[in-house]
């Protein structure tokens, strides 16, 4: 177990307060400095690889091309082991699915393929809502400037 600092409380608080939600590692350096107490980036980042070791919080490390995020795992935290996630190419963000036609299709690959998913690791990449309605607003926008 990992020494108990005032950071790694402020750390684990800040992760507590997310709800359950993913976060990087410089989005809990931004909000700690937000509520005044600001921990510097290589603490947070070492703290967070103890706190995924120790099973308090799991890592996500989904592409090369983004960093990892982070999840605190409370009591409830089983269900991650039971629904898709979505990644936004855009903007990153990482959602969690549940989703009976999904789920269907787990049930189909295992019926009949004999394939048990992990979802654990199971990302589907494209763009979120808002991202998509920006990008087609964009397109919408050059297509009016040239008619």
């Amino acid at each position: 177990m990992g020494y108990k600092t005032k950071q790694r409380e402020y750390i684990l608080e800040m992760l507590r307060s997310c709800g359950g939600a993913h976060t990087t590692a410089a989005e809990l350096v931004r909000r700690l400095q937000d509520c005044g107490t600001p921990v510097g980036t290589a603490t947070v980042y070492r703290n967070l690889e103890q706190l995924a070791e120790e099973g308090l919080v799991r890592k996500y490390t989904l592409d090369g091309k983004c960093g990892a995020c982070y999840q605190y795992l409370d009591e409830t935290a089983g269900h991650c082991r039971e629904h898709f996630h979505l990644k936004c190419t855009r903007c990153g963000r990482l959602f969690h699915v549940s989703c009976d036609y999904l789920n269907q299709l787990g049930a189909h690959l295992l019926e009949h393929h004999g394939f048990v998913i992990d979802h654990t690791k199971t990302v589907l990449y494209g763009l979120c809502r808002d991202c998509a309605a920006q990008e087609t607003d964009a397109c919408v926008a050059v297509s009016e400037r040239q008619t």
